[in-house]
């Protein structure tokens, strides 16, 4: 028994809760934002219509397996399960992160390098649109 073991399960309960958190509410703006587009067809574009969409099923993505991995990480850390080792770890982190480039770099490729605010004024979900480049391409 390691005397780093009770730093590393409040850790990774906390960066694990962190993710989870930031997941939720970008999965909710960019899922509320393709339901818009799909009932309004307003998006600026069909590209930023893919990338939210794109965005939005990172997010639940996310949300899902750090939840996932968070709960099984608290019942059998102490068992070793290969569930909870660092290399399944590292496989969910590492596809986590190719996932959230991606989404990231399209949504700012399909929205010009950034936000033009007199652009999207003309949407009807202006702010949300500022919100949900926020919270897609600063992580």
């Amino acid at each position: 028994m390691s005397r780093f073991e009770g730093h590393i399960r409040r850790g990774h309960t906390i960066v694990f809760g962190l993710l989870a958190l930031i997941a939720a509410v970008d999965g909710a703006i960019s899922t509320w934002l393709a339901t818009k587009y799909h009932q309004h067809h307003n998006q600026l574009s069909n590209a930023v219509r893919d990338r939210t969409r794109l965005i939005a099923f990172t997010s639940w993505f996310t949300l899902l397996f750090s939840l996932i991995f968070l709960l099984l990480f608290l019942h059998s850390a102490h068992g070793g399960s290969i569930l909870v080792s660092v290399g399944a770890h590292a496989i969910f982190l590492g596809l986590i992160w190719v996932l959230w480039t991606a989404g990231a770099a399209s949504i700012t490729a399909a929205l010009g390098g950034g936000i033009n605010c007199s652009y999207v004024i003309a949407t009807h979900v202006p702010g949300q649109m500022i919100d949900f480049n926020l919270w897609s391409t600063e992580k």
